[in-house]
Protein backbone atom coordinates (compact mmCIF):
# COMPACT_ATOMS: atom_id res chain seq x y z
CA UNK A 1 0.00 0.00 0.00
CA UNK A 2 1.86 3.55 -0.83
CA UNK A 3 2.05 5.93 2.30
CA UNK A 4 1.07 8.93 -0.10
CA UNK A 5 -2.54 9.26 -2.06
CA UNK A 6 -2.71 12.15 -4.99
CA UNK A 7 -6.29 13.76 -4.94
CA UNK A 8 -6.00 15.86 -7.45
CA UNK A 9 -2.66 18.22 -7.58
CA UNK A 10 -2.27 17.27 -3.71
CA UNK A 11 -0.37 14.54 -2.31
CA UNK A 12 -1.43 13.09 1.20
CA UNK A 13 0.61 11.44 3.93
CA UNK A 14 3.79 11.50 5.27
CA UNK A 15 5.34 14.48 5.22
CA UNK A 16 2.91 16.49 3.32
CA UNK A 17 0.87 19.19 4.58
CA UNK A 18 -2.25 18.26 6.22
CA UNK A 19 -5.40 17.53 3.63
CA UNK A 20 -8.14 19.81 4.92
CA UNK A 21 -11.92 19.22 3.16
CA UNK A 22 -14.44 21.92 4.46
CA UNK A 23 -17.45 20.18 4.40
CA UNK A 24 -20.61 21.80 2.92
CA UNK A 25 -22.85 18.36 3.35
CA UNK A 26 -26.19 19.48 2.68
CA UNK A 27 -25.73 22.63 4.73
CA UNK A 28 -27.01 25.08 1.03
CA UNK A 29 -30.32 23.52 1.71
CA UNK A 30 -31.24 22.65 -1.80
CA UNK A 31 -30.12 26.12 -2.92
CA UNK A 32 -27.71 26.30 -5.37
CA UNK A 33 -26.91 30.21 -4.56
CA UNK A 34 -25.87 28.99 -0.85
CA UNK A 35 -23.85 26.24 -2.15
CA UNK A 36 -21.70 28.92 -4.17
CA UNK A 37 -21.51 31.14 -0.95
CA UNK A 38 -19.95 27.63 1.12
CA UNK A 39 -17.62 27.18 -1.91
CA UNK A 40 -16.37 31.17 -1.38
CA UNK A 41 -15.76 30.32 2.51
CA UNK A 42 -13.77 27.29 2.45
CA UNK A 43 -11.78 29.54 -0.43
CA UNK A 44 -11.06 32.05 2.12
CA UNK A 45 -10.30 29.37 4.58
CA UNK A 46 -7.44 27.98 2.94
CA UNK A 47 -9.56 24.86 2.56
CA UNK A 48 -7.64 22.31 0.20
CA UNK A 49 -10.88 20.82 -0.87
CA UNK A 50 -14.79 21.56 -0.58
CA UNK A 51 -17.30 18.71 -0.10
CA UNK A 52 -21.03 18.25 -0.45
CA UNK A 53 -23.04 15.07 -0.19
CA UNK A 54 -25.06 13.47 -3.00
CA UNK A 55 -28.18 11.17 -2.64
CA UNK A 56 -30.67 9.94 -4.83
CA UNK A 57 -33.12 9.81 -2.73
CA UNK A 58 -35.95 7.21 -4.36
CA UNK A 59 -33.12 4.89 -4.35
CA UNK A 60 -31.96 5.76 -0.95
CA UNK A 61 -35.14 4.66 1.03
CA UNK A 62 -37.73 2.47 1.04
CA UNK A 63 -41.56 3.62 0.27
CA UNK A 64 -42.13 3.58 3.83
CA UNK A 65 -39.04 5.22 4.93
CA UNK A 66 -39.83 7.80 2.24
CA UNK A 67 -43.29 8.64 3.68
CA UNK A 68 -42.32 8.30 7.05
CA UNK A 69 -44.01 11.62 8.90
CA UNK A 70 -40.70 14.17 9.48
CA UNK A 71 -42.06 17.23 10.92
CA UNK A 72 -39.93 19.10 13.26
CA UNK A 73 -38.37 22.59 13.52
CA UNK A 74 -35.38 21.00 11.18
CA UNK A 75 -37.94 19.69 8.49
CA UNK A 76 -38.19 20.84 5.31
CA UNK A 77 -40.91 18.54 4.46
CA UNK A 78 -43.68 16.75 5.78
CA UNK A 79 -42.03 13.76 5.41
CA UNK A 80 -38.78 11.86 5.48
CA UNK A 81 -38.96 11.67 1.75
CA UNK A 82 -39.54 15.14 1.00
CA UNK A 83 -37.28 16.64 3.47
CA UNK A 84 -34.65 14.95 1.79
CA UNK A 85 -35.19 15.70 -1.41
CA UNK A 86 -35.65 19.06 -0.20
CA UNK A 87 -32.24 19.29 0.39
CA UNK A 88 -30.83 18.13 -2.87
CA UNK A 89 -29.17 19.76 -5.72
CA UNK A 90 -30.24 18.79 -9.30
CA UNK A 91 -27.10 17.19 -11.19
CA UNK A 92 -26.46 20.65 -13.23
CA UNK A 93 -25.82 21.99 -10.07
CA UNK A 94 -23.15 19.58 -9.29
CA UNK A 95 -21.66 20.35 -12.34
CA UNK A 96 -21.66 24.17 -11.89
CA UNK A 97 -20.70 23.55 -8.32
CA UNK A 98 -17.87 21.32 -9.55
CA UNK A 99 -16.66 24.01 -12.16
CA UNK A 100 -17.09 27.04 -9.71
CA UNK A 101 -14.92 24.99 -7.05
CA UNK A 102 -12.12 24.24 -9.46
CA UNK A 103 -12.06 27.96 -10.61
CA UNK A 104 -11.12 28.83 -7.06
CA UNK A 105 -8.45 26.61 -6.85
CA UNK A 106 -10.58 23.68 -4.53
CA UNK A 107 -10.66 20.30 -5.24
CA UNK A 108 -14.51 19.47 -5.35
CA UNK A 109 -15.56 16.18 -3.87
CA UNK A 110 -19.17 15.05 -3.02
CA UNK A 111 -19.60 11.95 -0.70
CA UNK A 112 -22.19 9.50 -2.71
CA UNK A 113 -25.05 7.67 -0.69
CA UNK A 114 -25.88 4.94 -3.42
CA UNK A 115 -24.74 3.89 -6.63
CA UNK A 116 -26.80 5.76 -8.61
CA UNK A 117 -24.98 8.95 -7.14
CA UNK A 118 -21.71 7.77 -7.49
CA UNK A 119 -22.04 7.01 -10.97
CA UNK A 120 -23.02 10.36 -11.90
CA UNK A 121 -19.57 11.60 -9.29
CA UNK A 122 -17.64 9.57 -11.43
CA UNK A 123 -18.95 10.38 -14.89
CA UNK A 124 -18.83 14.22 -14.24
CA UNK A 125 -14.88 13.64 -13.29
CA UNK A 126 -14.66 13.75 -9.77
CA UNK A 127 -11.08 12.79 -8.60
CA UNK A 128 -11.94 10.86 -5.31
CA UNK A 129 -14.53 9.31 -3.57
CA UNK A 130 -15.38 10.41 0.41
CA UNK A 131 -17.40 7.41 1.53
CA UNK A 132 -20.12 7.91 4.66
CA UNK A 133 -19.32 6.46 7.87
CA UNK A 134 -23.00 4.60 6.99
CA UNK A 135 -21.75 3.44 4.17
CA UNK A 136 -19.14 1.36 6.30
CA UNK A 137 -20.84 -1.86 6.04
CA UNK A 138 -22.26 -1.29 2.74
CA UNK A 139 -19.77 -3.45 1.11
CA UNK A 140 -21.22 -4.12 -1.96
CA UNK A 141 -21.68 -0.41 -2.69
CA UNK A 142 -17.63 0.23 -1.12
CA UNK A 143 -16.71 -2.56 -3.77
CA UNK A 144 -18.77 -0.94 -6.91
CA UNK A 145 -16.87 2.28 -5.71
CA UNK A 146 -13.18 0.55 -5.26
CA UNK A 147 -13.41 -0.73 -9.03
CA UNK A 148 -13.72 2.40 -10.31
CA UNK A 149 -9.76 2.85 -9.15
CA UNK A 150 -10.40 6.30 -7.55
CA UNK A 151 -8.44 7.77 -4.53
CA UNK A 152 -11.12 6.39 -1.72
CA UNK A 153 -11.67 8.23 2.11
CA UNK A 154 -13.30 6.56 4.29
CA UNK A 155 -14.91 7.70 7.57
CA UNK A 156 -15.49 4.79 10.18
CA UNK A 157 -17.76 6.52 12.55
CA UNK A 158 -20.62 3.89 13.90
CA UNK A 159 -18.01 0.64 13.68
CA UNK A 160 -16.18 -1.81 15.46
CA UNK A 161 -12.15 -2.02 14.55
CA UNK A 162 -12.94 -5.33 12.68
CA UNK A 163 -15.59 -3.74 10.44
CA UNK A 164 -13.46 -1.11 9.97
CA UNK A 165 -10.89 -3.86 8.76
CA UNK A 166 -13.35 -5.76 6.84
CA UNK A 167 -14.13 -2.77 5.00
CA UNK A 168 -10.02 -1.75 4.52
CA UNK A 169 -9.36 -5.10 3.11
CA UNK A 170 -12.33 -5.50 0.48
CA UNK A 171 -11.45 -2.10 -0.67
CA UNK A 172 -7.57 -3.07 -0.95
CA UNK A 173 -8.56 -6.00 -3.41
CA UNK A 174 -9.60 -3.46 -6.10
CA UNK A 175 -7.84 -0.16 -5.21
CA UNK A 176 -4.22 0.50 -3.01
CA UNK A 177 -5.23 4.12 -2.36
CA UNK A 178 -7.22 4.00 0.52
CA UNK A 179 -7.63 7.14 3.57
CA UNK A 180 -9.15 6.26 7.02
CA UNK A 181 -10.52 8.78 8.89
CA UNK A 182 -11.39 8.49 12.64
CA UNK A 183 -15.28 9.27 13.30
CA UNK A 184 -18.24 10.05 15.88
CA UNK A 185 -21.06 9.77 14.24
CA UNK A 186 -23.18 12.39 16.89
CA UNK A 187 -24.19 15.74 15.96
CA UNK A 188 -22.47 17.39 17.61
CA UNK A 189 -20.05 15.34 18.99
CA UNK A 190 -19.15 15.33 23.11
CA UNK A 191 -15.39 15.75 23.62
CA UNK A 192 -15.61 12.86 25.52
CA UNK A 193 -16.98 10.59 22.47
CA UNK A 194 -13.86 11.81 20.03
CA UNK A 195 -11.28 8.74 21.04
CA UNK A 196 -8.60 10.83 18.83
CA UNK A 197 -6.00 7.77 20.73
CA UNK A 198 -7.73 6.26 17.24
CA UNK A 199 -5.88 7.47 15.13
CA UNK A 200 -2.76 5.56 16.78
CA UNK A 201 -4.87 2.36 16.58
CA UNK A 202 -5.12 3.40 12.45
CA UNK A 203 -1.69 4.37 12.49
CA UNK A 204 -0.62 0.76 13.31
CA UNK A 205 -3.37 -1.12 11.74
CA UNK A 206 -3.59 0.21 8.55
CA UNK A 207 -0.91 1.02 5.63
CA UNK A 208 -2.18 4.26 4.65
CA UNK A 209 -2.95 8.07 5.27
CA UNK A 210 -4.93 8.34 8.58
CA UNK A 211 -6.77 11.45 9.36
CA UNK A 212 -10.01 12.75 11.40
CA UNK A 213 -14.00 13.84 10.44
CA UNK A 214 -15.19 15.89 13.32
CA UNK A 215 -18.44 16.87 14.12
CA UNK A 216 -17.88 18.46 17.40
CA UNK A 217 -17.89 22.11 18.69
CA UNK A 218 -15.36 24.49 18.38
CA UNK A 219 -11.49 23.92 16.62
CA UNK A 220 -9.74 22.31 19.30
CA UNK A 221 -9.62 18.55 18.00
CA UNK A 222 -8.79 18.89 14.51
CA UNK A 223 -5.88 20.56 15.70
CA UNK A 224 -4.76 18.24 18.59
CA UNK A 225 -5.80 15.41 15.28
CA UNK A 226 -2.74 16.98 13.56
CA UNK A 227 -0.56 16.52 16.32
CA UNK A 228 -1.52 13.25 16.63
CA UNK A 229 -0.42 12.51 13.00
CA UNK A 230 -4.01 13.04 11.27
CA UNK A 231 -2.85 13.77 7.49
CA UNK A 232 -6.80 14.67 6.51
CA UNK A 233 -9.09 16.62 8.48
CA UNK A 234 -12.37 16.81 7.54
CA UNK A 235 -15.02 19.31 9.38
CA UNK A 236 -18.20 20.62 8.83
CA UNK A 237 -18.86 24.70 8.08
CA UNK A 238 -22.02 26.44 7.39
CA UNK A 239 -23.03 30.20 6.67
CA UNK A 240 -24.34 30.73 10.59
CA UNK A 241 -25.03 27.91 12.65
CA UNK A 242 -28.68 29.76 13.36
CA UNK A 243 -29.76 28.18 10.52
CA UNK A 244 -33.21 26.04 9.85
CA UNK A 245 -31.21 22.40 9.68
CA UNK A 246 -30.02 19.19 11.26
CA UNK A 247 -25.94 19.76 10.59
CA UNK A 248 -25.44 23.38 11.31
CA UNK A 249 -25.29 23.34 14.82
CA UNK A 250 -22.41 20.49 14.56
CA UNK A 251 -20.64 23.04 11.71
CA UNK A 252 -18.08 26.14 12.06
CA UNK A 253 -18.67 29.67 11.20
CA UNK A 254 -17.06 30.83 7.97
CA UNK A 255 -13.78 32.73 11.15
CA UNK A 256 -13.60 29.59 12.89
CA UNK A 257 -13.09 27.33 9.64
CA UNK A 258 -10.25 29.73 9.18
CA UNK A 259 -9.18 29.80 12.18
CA UNK A 260 -9.10 26.00 12.77
CA UNK A 261 -6.99 26.27 9.14
CA UNK A 262 -4.86 28.70 10.53
CA UNK A 263 -3.60 26.90 13.83
CA UNK A 264 -3.57 23.25 11.87
CA UNK A 265 -0.94 24.88 9.68
CA UNK A 266 0.77 26.04 12.59
CA UNK A 267 0.97 22.65 14.44
CA UNK A 268 2.17 20.98 11.12
CA UNK A 269 4.85 22.84 10.92
CA UNK A 270 5.72 22.84 14.73
CA UNK A 271 6.13 19.44 14.48
CA UNK A 272 9.53 19.17 13.33
CA UNK A 273 12.37 17.02 13.19
CA UNK A 274 12.40 14.28 16.01
CA UNK A 275 16.41 15.08 16.59
CA UNK A 276 17.00 17.73 19.56
CA UNK A 277 19.54 20.11 18.46
CA UNK A 278 20.14 23.93 19.26
CA UNK A 279 18.83 25.75 15.95
CA UNK A 280 20.65 28.91 14.01
CA UNK A 281 17.63 30.89 15.58
CA UNK A 282 18.23 30.14 18.85
CA UNK A 283 22.32 31.52 18.72
CA UNK A 284 21.59 35.71 19.33
CA UNK A 285 19.03 34.18 22.18
CA UNK A 286 21.56 31.77 23.50
CA UNK A 287 24.60 34.47 23.93
CA UNK A 288 22.26 37.23 25.86
CA UNK A 289 20.42 34.37 27.86
CA UNK A 290 22.97 31.44 28.42
CA UNK A 291 25.85 32.33 30.94
CA UNK A 292 29.31 31.89 30.82
CA UNK A 293 32.03 31.35 33.62
CA UNK A 294 33.07 34.49 35.21
CA UNK A 295 35.80 35.33 37.56
CA UNK A 296 34.37 35.45 41.12
CA UNK A 297 37.75 37.12 42.73
CA UNK A 298 41.08 38.43 41.14
CA UNK A 299 43.28 36.12 39.02
CA UNK A 300 46.76 36.95 39.12
CA UNK A 301 48.69 35.66 35.80
CA UNK A 302 50.32 32.69 36.66
CA UNK A 303 47.55 31.30 39.17
CA UNK A 304 45.93 27.50 38.93
CA UNK A 305 42.28 28.15 38.54
CA UNK A 306 40.37 26.62 42.03
CA UNK A 307 36.43 26.53 41.87
CA UNK A 308 36.09 28.73 44.63
CA UNK A 309 37.89 31.14 41.73
CA UNK A 310 34.23 30.87 39.65
CA UNK A 311 31.08 32.42 39.25
CA UNK A 312 28.77 32.03 35.77
CA UNK A 313 27.03 35.23 34.60
CA UNK A 314 25.29 36.13 31.19
CA UNK A 315 26.33 36.63 28.58
CA UNK A 316 26.87 33.43 27.32
CA UNK A 317 30.06 34.12 24.69
CA UNK A 318 32.43 32.31 27.12
CA UNK A 319 33.52 29.51 28.56
CA UNK A 320 30.12 27.21 29.70
CA UNK A 321 29.50 26.30 32.94
CA UNK A 322 29.46 23.29 31.85
CA UNK A 323 33.37 23.16 31.16
CA UNK A 324 33.81 23.82 34.92
CA UNK A 325 35.59 20.77 35.46
CA UNK A 326 38.01 20.99 32.42
CA UNK A 327 38.76 24.72 33.55
CA UNK A 328 39.70 24.09 37.35
CA UNK A 329 43.66 22.78 37.19
CA UNK A 330 44.01 25.27 34.22
CA UNK A 331 47.07 27.83 34.77
CA UNK A 332 46.06 31.90 34.09
CA UNK A 333 48.24 33.16 31.55
CA UNK A 334 47.82 36.72 32.05
CA UNK A 335 45.69 39.28 34.80
CA UNK A 336 42.37 38.54 35.05
CA UNK A 337 39.92 41.39 36.58
CA UNK A 338 36.69 40.69 39.18
CA UNK A 339 33.74 40.03 37.14
CA UNK A 340 34.73 38.73 33.90
CA UNK A 341 33.58 36.82 31.16
CA UNK A 342 36.32 33.92 30.41
CA UNK A 343 37.34 32.41 27.48
CA UNK A 344 39.92 29.68 27.32
CA UNK A 345 42.91 31.59 25.57
CA UNK A 346 43.03 33.03 29.19
CA UNK A 347 44.60 29.99 30.10
CA UNK A 348 47.70 27.36 29.52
Amino acid sequence: MPDRVQIGNRWIGKNEPTFVIAEAGINHQGDLKIAIKLVDIAAFAGADCVKFQKRNIKSLLTKEGFDKPYENSNSFGKTYGEHRLALELSEEDFKQLKEYAESKGLIFLASPWDVESADFLDSIGMVAFKMASADLGNLPFLEHVAKKGKPMIVSTGMAYLDEVERAYNLIKEHNDEIIILQCTSTYPSEFHDINLNILKTYQEKFDCPIGYSGHERGIAIPVAAVAMGAQVIERHFTIDRTMKGGDHAASLEPGGLKKMIRDLRAVEQSLGSFEKKKLDSEINVALKLKKSLTSAKPIKEGTVITRDLLTAKCPGDGIPPSEIDNLIGKIANRIIETDKILYWEYFQ
